[in-house]
């Protein structure tokens, strides 16, 4: 998840959390283990989190959990990847719980062992092999950086202390969740009768420390079947694009019945002038056959993607189309979206907060079925307006819009509220170990668009893995972690437990 909007003071009310005084260097203890893991621990760790990357742990909605090959072979082998680094182990079903030493004090780290859907025709090796050759330096593999990648880098950093034999008064308890990406139901059934940790870290979204995360939404609406166009008329008869709800579509498609050769010369050269942007022209007896490719990201950050959703819409923008089930489709997408990230034609939706930054809107699944078409809009909306308000306006702009063009189906708006962490007493130790191992000076906590499992545990805030300003390529069909990222996230984890647990 992530992306840092502001990189600026946290709010008044964290002050007390993050304290006044600069944050001091990490103990000479922690800095021991930190360097041992990355002596000792580079070849371990990529061999673990090839393996887990072996693991199709997507969820499947056709097999359960519990009897899902590829869930209950990722859990075995973390089972007994713990026990031969030395780690007590306890099975809960969706939760595993991997700890290190004793006591009623305890330092919670939060992972998640699932992973979002992927096409593999995308990948240059299956993205269930972890590819070490096909770009230098990189690590390609589906959840090196969502979220195996920490999974297997905090392993490695418990057994560096423990190999460092430091005398830790909390115990360090690695919590592996696995619907993390799906279904956060059975996890916060879990922590109904489980006591948490009293300090928490979450190791799924961008350093330095993450203390905020804007609220989700989803608009879901469908086109229903409309009458066809007059015979001879330019008519758009398909559109569709995308392929889960958090990813930013890299694919989109569509089919004009009776294209001119005028028509079609003209929606090339809309097309053309997009940054970005590939598209292929093919003519199927009186159909023009469009396909579009831009580039996939997580939807919390469309801006590290292209929409190829948006952009199909707007190179057929150049004329107005019949209210056809295709054509009703694409002008709600210009009319109400168009390229835009940040919902300004939506009515009145638009806004943002001074820390969380703007709301961000994004089409990124349409499908066409004997239903209609439907359309799935990604919302990540920052504190300023209610939840009341804003599901109030976006449906007031899509009744408006239905007055102007056609009724729409199955109209569905939810949005979540967005999350602020009031009270943390481990920032500073965060901010500390993170500019000391980066050579930042000054770090402050950020907010990001997406959102973790910070908001079910006491005291949480994430921590990692990904550097600020860097895209981050989980959810995308081109997802890595570097070597650098992957050893540097070693030491910093490592330094971060053996000062909060000593």
């Amino acid at each position: 998840m992530r992306h840092s909007f502001v990189l600026a003071s946290l709010l008044c009310c964290l002050s007390s959390a993050a304290g006044a005084a600069p944050p001091q260097a990490p103990g000479e203890a922690a800095l021991r283990a930190a360097a041992h893991a990355a002596a000792t621990y580079r070849s371990a760790l990529t061999d673990s989190l090839a393996k887990m990357v072996s693991f199709n742990t997507v969820a499947d909605t056709t097999v359960p959990f519990e009897r899902n090959p590829q869930h209950l072979g990722f859990k075995s082998y973390l089972k007994s990847e713990a026990e031969r680094l030395g780690f007590d182990y306890t099975d809960h079903g969706y939760v595993m719980v991997i700890g290190l030493g004793s006591g009623s004090e305890r330092v919670g780290i939060i992972t998640h062992g699932d992973i979002q859907p992927v096409d593999p025709s995308k990948w240059k090796k299956s993205p269930f092999e972890l590819d070490k050759t096909s770009e230098a330096g990189r690590l390609i593999g589906r959840g090196t950086e969502d979220d195996k990648g920490p999974i297997a880098t905090a392993l490695y950093a418990m057994k560096a202390i423990k190999d460092s034999k430091l005398a830790l008064s909390k115990r360090l308890e690695l919590y592996v969740y696995m619907a993390e990406e799906s279904d956060w139901g059975p996890l916060t059934e879990f922590l109904k009768t489980h006591q948490p940790p009293q300090v928490n870290i979450t190791l799924d979204a961008e350093y330095p420390v993450v203390t905020a995360e804007k609220g989700y939404g989803t608009i879901t609406v469908t086109v229903p079947p409309q009458a066809p166009a007059p015979a001879g008329t330019a008519t758009l008869v398909a559109f569709g694009g995308g392929f889960f709800g958090s990813q930013i579509p890299e694919d989109a498609s569509a089919a004009i019945e009776d294209a001119s050769a005028q028509l079609e010369a003209a929606i090339r050269q809309r097309a053309a002038a997009q940054g970005g942007m590939r598209y292929s022209f093919s003519r199927q007896g009186k159909q023009l056959l469009i396909k579009a490719q831009g580039l996939s990201a997580h939807s919390s950050k469309p801006e590290d993607g292209v929409n190829a959703i948006s952009m199909l819409a707007d190179a057929l923008s150049g004329q107005p189309w019949p209210n056809t089930t295709a054509g009703a489709m694409v002008n709600l997408l210009n009319d109400l979206i168009g390229t835009g990230m940040y919902g300004e034609k939506f009515g009145n939706i638009a806004y943002r907060d001074k820390f969380m930054g703007p709301m961000t809107v994004a089409p990124t699944v349409i499908k066409q079925g004997d239903a209609g078409i439907s359309l799935h809009v990604n919302l990540r909306r920052p504190q300023g307006k209610s939840t009341e308000q804003l599901t109030g306006e976006v449906n007031e702009a899509l009744t408006r819009w239905q007055a102007r063009r056609i009724a729409l189906a199955d109209v569905k708006v939810e949005i979540t509220e967005p999350w602020l962490q009031k009270s943390a007493p481990q920032v500073p130790t965060l901010l500390s170990v993170f500019s000391y191992y980066t050579g930042i000076k000054n770090p402050r906590p950020i907010s990001i668009g997406g959102g973790t499992n910070s908001r079910l545990f006491p005291n949480a805030v994430s921590f990692g893995p990904a550097m600020p300003g860097a895209v981050y390529s989980g959810h995308s069909e081109h997802e890595f972690i570097t070597d650098k990222q992957l050893m540097l996230n070693l030491q910093m984890y490592t330094a971060v437990m053996a000062e909060l647990a000593k």
